[in-house]
């Protein structure tokens, strides 16, 4: 269904699972180092906290992405049904209204040819 280019649904919100771990990891990281007794070192903890922002923007995408494509999701859109049953029903319509003009037209012929 999908080509091999494309992720489907599942694995992009396992990867946005990934990315929410990750995250964790590096919340848990800076509370560690803020709690450490040397002090905490500004370098590692300006790069967790540059790193767990870019996830964050990058996780909201991400979800907001799933849930816009998961409300876009009509299962039966394709389905031509409904167009198939009216495309029949207008063919027996005009299938009855020529055999009607047909009917008036051998009367007009008829009536023509009796006077």
């Amino acid at each position: 269904m999908d080509s091999l280019g494309q992720t489907t649904s599942m694995q992009r919100l396992q990867n946005a699972e990934k990315r929410i771990v990750r995250v964790l990891e590096l919340a848990g990281g800076v509370m560690d180092e803020l709690s450490n007794s040397t002090g905490p070192r500004k370098d590692l903890v300006n790069n967790h906290c540059l790193e767990f922002m870019q996830l964050i923007k990058d996780i909201q995408v991400a979800l907001r992405d799933e849930i816009k494509s998961a409300c876009d999701y009509r299962p039966f859109e394709k389905c031509d049904y409904s167009s198939r049953i009216a495309n029949e029903i207008c063919c027996k319509k005009l299938e009855y209204v020529v055999s009607q003009l047909d009917e008036m037209k051998q009367t007009v012929n008829e009536f023509h040819g009796a006077v």
